[in-house]
């Protein structure tokens, strides 16, 4: 009595299901970090000012309405905080009229990559991002202008998380050196494994 014969069909069938799955969940795996990997390659491009890579990864224009909004309410918030002060109602009222150049200044990678390191803008309308650091290591510099560097530089944030908010928007939360300051960096998605930088909360 002879065994059966298996096909030729019948034997690959599980190695080609067994190549599915791991395809799915390959593609699954992927699709929950890609936001992970999208923030982590908009930070290296932003702090190597990288502009092309950046414009991958930032809608420019949905980030400069975010920027125009929180600026905004953070100067109208000063507003109501000193309504018994003339000088700080009318500091303010101008304020509102000049965040364009502020808004512009931080819709830029210098301004993404102070986001993304704890650098937040504060709302006053002459405020700039600061220069690239990565120009200023190319250069060789004496000991004591190191230690200048060193003193200027901002202090780091105090804790940063990073997770979803919902399927298609993922928030890093940076939290200040001052209390319980803090301010968050909002991504969404764009596509299946595509994320943007897209708005900013500055009143978490």
């Amino acid at each position: 009595m002879t065994a059966p014969t298996r096909t030729k069909g019948g034997a690959t069938r599980p190695l080609i299901i067994t190549l599915v799955v791991i395809v799915v969940i390959a593609a699954l795996g992927f699709a929950y970090a890609s936001p992970y990997i999208a923030l982590n390659n908009l930070k290296r491009a932003a702090d190597a000012r990288d502009t092309q890579t950046v414009n991958q990864y930032v809608d420019f224009p949905a980030l400069r309405d975010s920027l125009k909004e929180q600026i905004v309410g953070m100067l109208n918030r000063r507003l109501g905080a000193d309504n018994d002060s003339k000088l700080a109602t009318i500091g303010a009222m101008i304020g509102v009229t000049l965040i364009g150049p502020l808004v512009d200044a931080y819709a830029t990678p210098d301004g993404v990559a102070a986001l993304l390191n704890g650098m937040p803008p504060h709302g006053d309308p002459s405020e700039r991002p600061p220069a690239a650091p990565a120009a200023a290591a190319q250069a060789p510099a004496s000991p004591a202008a190191g230690d200048a560097a060193h003193s200027a530089a901002p202090a780091q944030p105090r804790q940063t998380t990073a997770g979803y908010r919902s399927l298609n928007e993922f928030v890093v939360t940076y939290r200040r050196g001052e209390g319980d300051a803090h301010y968050s960096a909002i991504f969404r998605r764009e596509g299946l494994f595509t994320w943007k930088l897209a708005a900013i909360n500055l009143n978490e």
